[in-house]
């Protein structure tokens, strides 16, 4: 049989799930994570799925793949034994990073940990100048001595970070050549090649991360890859980046550090194609799993991006203090606030919920996996709005005995509070933090939260979706089909695509068009070599971009650039087009200031088409519901029947008032008091404020 099947898998850390698509056909499945093994449960979902569709697996023609690991091994430190080779006299950059506070008035501020200790970063002889002259050249004796010392430390990998490598990586190269010689199962990342670009201690902290958990992740990769062979498998394996883009698996294995949130850019690619199906132009992602909840802001069908994004936070909020990773990503904040966040009282008996994680292994109380503290999920069994008997389409029978004796002993009998107001308290506080995590980010982009309407998507979001709208002043919520897997659905309309970023300094009024022709050139040969065996004959767009500011200045904005070779009167055009944008950003621009390019950028891509705006809503009869649950109201403190209605069964036009649980194998939406609901053309539940 011809392969035709497309199959998604989105490792997270409480559940694995998996996609199958055939054409307009989508199977969906989740089962829990296996940590130590991840692969297990890829291939025990893919079986599943594929034995729900009588296939096996040599019907499948690619599979795309997105996971939360590399991520998740920073948070946990659990990456390899990792050491720094810097130029001498920059050991502690780690240390030092920008010499900034994120907290300017904390005495007590405490700075991210870096994941090279001290003791292992090592300095050698050399210098580049910002030109890319050798101002020293490299002691390669001093590089053999310090071979010595990994093998002593039981190294496993090594990032390698020299001053200006960026514009000359010959030093680092050298090192590398050098090291595989005397240490051939070392593992070599240069920041020349993960990351180069300026600022020295992003540049740093991006090697680091990708030394750190390179080993972890080829390893898991490769056995994947092995496992996946031995099943049958001769499709293609894709890796989603963080940017929203496919890579090739030999790719996502030199440079692992691009994955840090692939799952989550899943999410908001799904977002995306819901947005335009429903024509909302303005769109908060709001998507929550099992261990984390994430917001991104959409725009005009387009989400947010950004080249920073910053790793294990010590400061919920607080931007500088995580561990910066330069790498082109989709901007979003992430907490610990998921289906399987742990509750607990702190030291003032506040109900405080995350960031820690009961994950997959032993999981919330209700699980009966061993676990002893109540989860998110063990506050919304007891509260009626999670069916225990069909959790997961019925793959996993939940205990409410177990939840309601972990709420009681941790926080109900600390605070004299009945089982359901403590289920209830848990309940509020992790929306009042998915809610306070929405404001933010919005302010933080110069954006109205109240002018969005929420996309919620996760196996936990529609759970909590409308309480945070209410929070937050949001008068619409969309819920759409097969939202208890969105990021992995949101995979499968991922494009091919690769983007690097490099640093060549130049001034406008020294603009030299052959230099800068020649370099974006050079990064579009190799972006296109990286993205034309994913891209399979599909046609590919490219798209070039300059990071230019006034010269004193410490940031950039970003200016398109044609695609074509530079001419002399090019100069010109830039500086017109570096105004225009900035005027627009601030209002005015300063005539006749000098302007420099720090960076430039090409990305290629294959087209991603968006779906057809359907705002047609069709009419259909009154739904009955299938049930009746008890569910505790914790505002008037009493609990009432609410309607159940199970989503197959309710056609497009479909219309009812809230308080309604709408029930599915993969979730369950809590429709509050506040909201009516309809389902519209494409299947979404639609949730609008009652007094809109």
């Amino acid at each position: 049989m011809a392969s035709d099947l497309r199959i998604a898998v989105d490792i997270g850390g409480t559940f694995t799930d998996v996609v199958l698509e055939q054409g307009e056909r989508r199977l969906t499945r989740k089962v829990l994570t296996t940590p130590q093994r991840p692969e297990q449960a890829v291939l025990e979902g893919v079986r599943l799925i594929l034995a729900d569709e009588g296939r096996g697996f040599d019907d499948v023609a690619v599979l795309v793949h997105g996971t939360t690991l590399a991520t998740n091994a920073i948070i946990e430190r659990r990456g390899a034994r990792t050491a720094l080779l810097a130029t001498e006299g920059f050991r502690d950059i780690l240390d030092i990073a920008n010499e900034s506070r994120y907290d300017q008035y904390d005495l007590t501020i405490e700075k991210p940990r870096p994941l090279v200790p001290r003791a292992l970063r090592f300095t050698v002889a050399e210098r580049v100048d910002v030109h890319g002259r050798v101002r020293l050249a490299l002691d390669e004796d001093g590089v053999r001595a310090i071979a010595g010392r990994l093998r002593a430390e039981g190294i496993e990998s090594l990032a390698v970070a020299f001053m200006h490598a960026y514009i000359n990586p010959s030093h680092e190269r050298r090192v590398r050549e050098i090291l595989k010689a005397e240490l051939p199962d070392l593992w070599v990342t240069l920041s020349s090649e993960v990351c180069p670009e300026v600022r020295e201690y992003e540049r740093t902290s991006t090697a680091v991360a990708n030394a750190y958990v390179q080993p972890l992740m080829d390893s898991y990769l490769a056995r994947m890859q092995a496992a996946l062979t031995v099943e049958g498998f001769g499709g293609t394996i894709y890796l989603v980046t963080s940017g929203g883009g496919l890579t090739a698996i030999d790719t996502a294995r030199r440079y692992p550090v691009r994955l840090v949130e692939s799952g989550p850019a899943g999410g908001a690619i799904f977002a995306v194609q819901i947005a335009a199906r429903a024509g909302e132009t303005r769109a908060l992602s709001y998507d929550m799993g099992g261990t984390t909840a994430k917001i991104c802001l959409i725009d005009d069908y387009k989400p947010h991006s950004a080249r920073l994004f910053e790793v294990d936070r010590a400061a919920r909020f607080l931007k500088g203090s995580g561990l910066p990773v330069r790498i082109p990503v989709i901007e979003m904040v992430e907490i610990g606030a998921g289906g399987g966040s742990i509750a607990r009282l702190d030291a003032l008996k506040r109900v405080t919920v995350g960031p820690e994680s009961a994950g997959a292994e032993p999981g919330p109380a209700c699980y009966g996996r061993g676990g002893a503290r109540p989860a998110v999920t063990d506050a919304n069994v007891v509260l009626g709005t999670i069916d225990p008997e069909h959790f997961a389409g019925g793959s996993i029978a939940l205990d409410l005995d177990a939840a309601r004796g972990a709420l009681d002993r941790e926080v109900a009998a600390g605070l004299d509070l009945s089982t359901e107001m403590a289920a209830y308290a848990v309940y509020e506080m992790v929306s009042e933090n998915m809610a306070s995590a929405a404001r933010v980010h919005a302010v933080e982009r110069g954006a109205a939260v109240g002018q969005y309407n929420l996309i919620a998507f996760g196996g936990g979001a529609p759970l909590h979706a409308a309480r945070v709208a209410e929070k937050i002043g949001v008068r619409r919520v969309i819920v759409p089909p097969n939202a208890g897997v969105g990021s992995a659905v949101g995979f499968l309309a991922a494009p091919v695509s690769y983007e690097l970023v490099r640093s060549r300094y130049m001034r406008l009024d020294a603009f030299d068009p052959t230099a800068a022709s020649d370099l974006l050139d050079e990064m579009s040969a190799e972006a296109t070599g990286l993205v034309a065996p994913g891209a399979r004959g599909t046609p590919t767009f490219e798209r070039r971009m300059a990071f230019m500011r006034y010269v004193g200045q410490g940031h950039e904005i970003t200016v398109p650039l044609p695609q074509r070779r530079f001419e002399a009167a090019d100069a010109v055009a830039l500086r017109e087009a570096y105004e225009r944008d900035y005027a627009v950003l601030f209002e005015r621009h300063i005539p006749n200031a000098a302007i420099e390019i720090l960076s430039w950028s090409v990305q290629v891509s294959t087209e991603t088409r968006l779906p057809d705006v359907q705002t047609a809503r069709p009419e259909a009869p009154q739904p009955q519901p299938v049930g009746r649950r008890p569910v505790f109201d914790g505002r008037s403190g009493r609990t009432v029947e609410v309607p159940i209605y199970r989503r197959d069964r309710l056609p497009p036009g479909s219309a009812f008032p809230g308080p309604a649980i709408v029930a599915e194998d993969e979730t369950s939406t809590w429709v509050s008091p506040n909201f009516a609901a309809h389902i519209d053309a494409s299947g979404c539940i639609v949730m609008d404020r009652k007094d809109s």
